[in-house]
């Protein structure tokens, strides 16, 4: 979900859409002088599979259904590392401190228009939750059941990279939920 805006923000002109050069249309300044394009680039987003004492944390944002759980993740700050970026999450999240990472891999959330850096992080510490999280739990590597998208995949591709099997399951309500998200 881009913010669109409707006059630009260099001369204050209207915004209009015009044809881009891959075909795609794109918002651009009326006036043909100034050259303002909207980007409607994806925001970078980190996301980590946090391994503590051997198992697997999956959290709950507060504004999650009851059923959701899913990976620690935060934007990607400007100038930041991932790696750093995951680190801070982590410790923000549930005051756990990264000792480890491990690529997992990139994923798009377009509902959202995030590109996802997916890692496995292994942390140490005493979990409390952070103010954006209500509740976690805990799964031993086979017991994950990963969701059909962004986030989902990456749980997937770390587990048929360690020879477990893979069941897809959904969040309940994610179709409707999904669909809001995108007005």
């Amino acid at each position: 979900m881009t913010e669109t805006f409707r006059f630009c923000p260099r001369c204050s002109r209207e915004l209009i859409e015009r044809p881009g050069r891959n075909g795609r249309a794109r918002r651009t300044c009326s006036d043909t002088s100034c050259r303002f394009v909207q980007r409607r680039n994806p925001t970078p987003v980190v996301a980590a599979l946090v391994e503590h004492e051997g198992d697997m944390i999956l959290a709950r944002n507060v504004d999650w259904p009851a059923e959701w759980f899913a990976l620690i993740s935060g934007f990607l700050e400007a100038g930041e590392d991932p790696v750093a970026a995951l680190a801070r999450e982590v410790k923000e999240e549930l005051d756990l401190d990264v000792t480890a990472t491990f690529p997992i891999g990139n994923y798009i959330f377009e509902q959202r228009n995030e590109v996802m850096l997916c890692y496995h992080a292994i942390a140490e510490g005493t979990i409390r939750l952070g103010e954006e999280l209500c509740e976690y739990r805990r799964y031993q590597p086979r017991e994950l059941r990963p969701w059909p998208r962004s986030t989902g995949l990456a749980v997937a591709d770390w587990m048929k990279a360690r020879g477990l099997p893979v069941e897809f399951v959904d969040f309940p309500g994610a179709a409707q939920r999904l669909r809001e998200m995108e007005r």
